[in-house]
């Protein structure tokens, strides 16, 4: 079966952009780029697949979903159409025309999870925002973070919503020179006791 995983960048305090949503602070140069579009290249954006030397197809992921907020950092600067080498879902009940054909609009994140994980295929990516994941929190099966070195203080955090406690198993850790760190950990179905 396919599995949910939540790849999101971070800061150590737990937040993965400012209120209004700009991520400006995290850095977008460093050790662990390479390795990002050699072992994720399909999180890279298509418009950056040259720019960084994107060479590879997908390797984890064929389908990606994300919230409103989140697509609406592209198409503030006219990308309408993110991600063109992966099956691409935004979440929304204010947005009532899809903005490009490429793109799925879906109401319900859970019905649309619960669907693409019985079909066949490489995973799903779910992309942001904080609300989003804490509505998936559930359906969640692996979470990937990429805690960058820098203290926000306020902003989305990582769940932003109630969640239960939940264990984690670290599956895999990698740090880059400049202080980015890699943590890749599955989730353990079964809430701690409190």
């Amino acid at each position: 079966m396919r599995k949910l995983i939540y790849f999101i960048a971070s800061t150590i305090d737990g937040f993965i952009a400012r209120e209004d949503g700009a991520f400006d602070f995290f850095p977008m140069t460093g050790a662990h780029l390479p390795y990002i579009v050699d072992e994720y290249p399909e999180t890279i954006p298509g418009h950056l697949h040259e720019m960084l030397g994107v060479r590879s197809g997908n390797t984890h992921f064929d389908s990606v979903i994300m919230g409103r907020r989140t697509y609406e950092v592209g198409t503030a600067v006219g990308i309408m159409n993110p991600y063109p080498h992966l099956r691409q879902y935004v979440v929304s009940r204010s947005m009532h025309a899809n903005p490009d054909p490429a793109v799925a609009l879906v109401a319900s994140a859970i019905d649309a999870v619960q669907t693409l994980k019985a079909e066949a295929g490489r995973d799903i990516w779910l992309c942001g925002g904080g609300s989003l994941a804490a509505t998936l929190y559930g359906e969640i099966d692996e979470i990937i973070l990429k805690v960058n070195p820098v203290v926000l203080g306020c902003g989305i955090p990582l769940f932003g919503g109630p969640a239960v406690p939940r264990s984690l198993e670290l599956l895999d850790h990698r740090v880059f020179d400049g202080g980015v760190a890699i943590h890749r950990y599955r989730t353990v179905h079964q809430a701690m006791s409190p």
